[in-house]
């Protein structure tokens, strides 16, 4: 970008995604973030618990880092990421991410250090505030990672790649509890607030050895204008020139306020970070309450539960290979929502047993939601993904409620307010396994096989042009969002194409689109029988 210090000649993606080797690489950047933010994630929970005993706050009072983490951070963060995203691209968005996540991380030592038995509630709001720039880093990592993760690759094996993603979230998740039970729990340091300083001055310290990698790297960008978010290019729509996604269902460019299954999709992820959320938020009151095990034992405990929701994100990842995400995630919601009648009214052993298993199911909601909310969204889909991570906002209703609950009645009663969250979940999956087929096994589209560099930058991604072995599919922004042509070339070194005379049928298809074609790019010129060469270049 011009007059910047930060180097974004990234290079365009070829084919309109990568595959094989070159998806390793970017992939591994990706993870990176990932493995950043479950890691913060995975110590949130355990604060909650660490700050009732060392600050002397309520339940109901402790959930005050969940809403600024949440719904500070998520909910009024995230359009600004996505806007960025939108005119940027994922680089600069990407450190701008990690900047705010290390600052958070950092801010985290002074707090610490001056806190005294005087002060602790003025204490607390400073943990609050540190906790607020942290998610506000978070959130705009989450809506750069989350999209980039789903758009780099074959948009049929989205939901599994994003999915494979978000297993190492998993596992940075429960490394955090592992730590914070030694470092939190243990000996002195139950009533001390001493390590929390260092535990988030390495965190700090990671944020900026993956911010120096992402600053020296060329991340290969991906145009939302290629209007392939999560959808494949329909074979029988040949003739008509329109897209279409693996079910057969036409893609139509739509005014964002009216792309309904994105809106529904934030709803169902609202609904479900929320469940998420006070689910692990509330663990260890639950297994020293409703069960006889210490608050370490329970960080070890939860520890165990985020290792099997781990677990559970690759299988996930494998099953999404073979079934289709929507069908996956009825089934998992039916089943979290019975876990959790039974937490409601369990005892002892048997209920954390129960919640662990829930960790196991409700593994590949997040992920899957996203995919599917995000899916043909095309010039939309950067804002569209960040409207999606507002949805993690439902992080800081549930957990308010859950904890008023719970202070009023039981930790254990208020169980119920997770399974609501699970029952919006299992709505919107139902209504989109229906509308879309009600398939089972999942459904493969085209392969496209080729793709040129088409010129210029906008919004600071490059814009791309990609094709099936059917027909040549042409991003444009402002005009038109597809356009398609007969046994089509690309030149890589231009970016324009040319049309095989000699293809069957060729010269009937070619009169046949020639006035469109005319009415829609400036330089299509006929050039006998032999070929026809289109020059196009990116306003």
């Amino acid at each position: 970008m011009a007059g910047g210090g930060i180097p974004t000649d990234s290079p365009g993606v070829a084919g309109g995604y990568l595959s094989g080797k070159k998806l390793i690489y970017p992939l591994s950047l990706v993870i990176s973030l990932f493995f950043l933010w479950g890691f913060s994630y995975g110590l949130l929970d355990v604060l909650n618990k660490h700050f009732q005993t060392v600050l002397g706050v309520t339940r109901l009072e402790s959930t005050g880092l969940q809403v600024m983490y949440f719904g500070g951070g998520y909910l009024c963060f995230s359009p600004v990421a996505a806007e960025v995203l939108k005119r940027k691209g994922y680089k600069v968005t990407i450190l701008m991410g990690l900047t705010l996540y290390s600052l958070g991380a950092i801010f985290f030592w002074p707090v610490a250090h001056f806190s005294t038995p005087t002060n602790e509630k003025a204490a607390f709001g400073g943990f609050l505030a540190c906790t607020f720039v942290i998610a506000c880093g978070l959130a705009t990592l989450e809506t750069s990672a989350n999209s980039y993760a789903v758009v780099i690759g074959h948009p049929a094996t989205a939901s599994a790649r994003l999915q494979f993603c978000q297993s190492w979230n998993g596992v940075a998740s429960f490394t955090g509890p592992l730590i914070a039970s030694k470092a939190f729990f243990s000996g002195e340091n139950a009533n001390s607030l001493t390590n929390v300083q260092y535990v988030y001055l390495a965190v700090a310290c990671a944020g900026v050895a993956v911010g120096v990698l992402f600053f020296f790297s060329k991340l290969p960008e991906v145009s939302e204008a290629a209007g392939r978010s999560a959808s494949i290019v329909g074979g029988d729509s040949e003739e008509l020139g329109l897209p279409m996604d693996q079910y057969g269902n036409i893609i139509e460019q739509k005014p964002l306020w009216k792309e309904y299954n994105m809106m529904f999709g934030f709803v169902a992820q609202f609904a479900y970070v929320g469940a998420q959320v006070s689910i692990a938020t509330f663990f260890i009151n639950y297994a020293t309450e409703a069960a006889s095990f210490t608050a370490e034992e329970g960080a070890r405990l939860l520890s165990y539960g985020l290792i099997t929701f781990t677990v559970g994100r690759f299988i996930a990842a494998g099953v999404a290979y073979f079934l289709e995400s929507n069908f996956v995630l009825m089934v998992y919601a039916a089943v979290c929502i019975a876990l959790s009648a039974y937490v409601s009214n369990a005892h002892g052993t048997a209920g954390v047993a129960c919640i662990i298993v829930i960790f196991f199911f409700m593994a590949p909601m997040y992920p899957s939601i996203f995919t599917l909310g995000t899916a043909n969204l095309g010039r939309n889909t950067r804002r569209g993904a960040g409207i999606l991570v507002m949805g993690v906002s439902g992080g800081a209703v549930f957990p308010p409620i859950h904890g008023a609950i719970a202070d009023a009645s039981s930790t254990r009663i208020s169980y119920l307010v997770p399974m609501v969250g699970f029952i919006v979940v299992l709505a919107y999956v139902t209504s989109h396994w229906i509308r879309h087929g009600r398939h089972i096994l999942r459904i493969k589209g085209e392969n496209v096989v080729a793709t040129a560099l088409e010129g210029g930058a906008v919004g600071g991604a490059v814009q791309t042009v990609h094709y099936d072995e059917k027909r040549l599919s042409i991003a444009e922004i402002e005009q038109v969002r597809r356009s398609s042509l007969a046994g089509a070339h690309v030149n890589p070194i231009t970016g324009g194409y040319r049309v095989d005379a000699d293809h069957e049928a060729g010269v009937e298809r070619r009169n046949s689109i020639q006035g469109r074609i005319n009415a829609t790019f400036a330089g299509y010129d006929m050039k006998g029988q032999r070929e026809e060469t289109v020059e196009h270049s990116t306003k």
